[in-house]
């Protein structure tokens, strides 16, 4: 964990901001005495909703019917 001092912290505070976003800590003192820690925000994981998407889609009843001539002509090269 760096320390700096509150001059320093002002001068250089992009530096030190890019080495709390790496997973750094940086404390600032004032006159040699620890009075703030500058640490990294931890935003928590959004858990996804199992089943939020339910009844959105419905699969057609021809779902595994065969794919028509010319569909089929076009995925095999046919339709040039």
């Amino acid at each position: 964990m760096k320390s700096v001092n509150v001059h320093e912290a002002k001068t250089q505070f992009s530096k030190l901001l890019a080495k709390v976003e790496r997973g750094g800590e940086v404390v600032i003192a004032r006159a040699g005495k620890p009075v703030a820690k500058l640490v990294a925000i931890e935003t928590p994981a959004i858990a996804p909703t199992l089943g939020a998407d339910a009844g959105t889609f419905v699969v057609p009843e021809d779902f595994n019917a065969p794919l028509p001539a010319d569909v089929l002509d076009a995925f095999e090269g046919g339709g040039h």
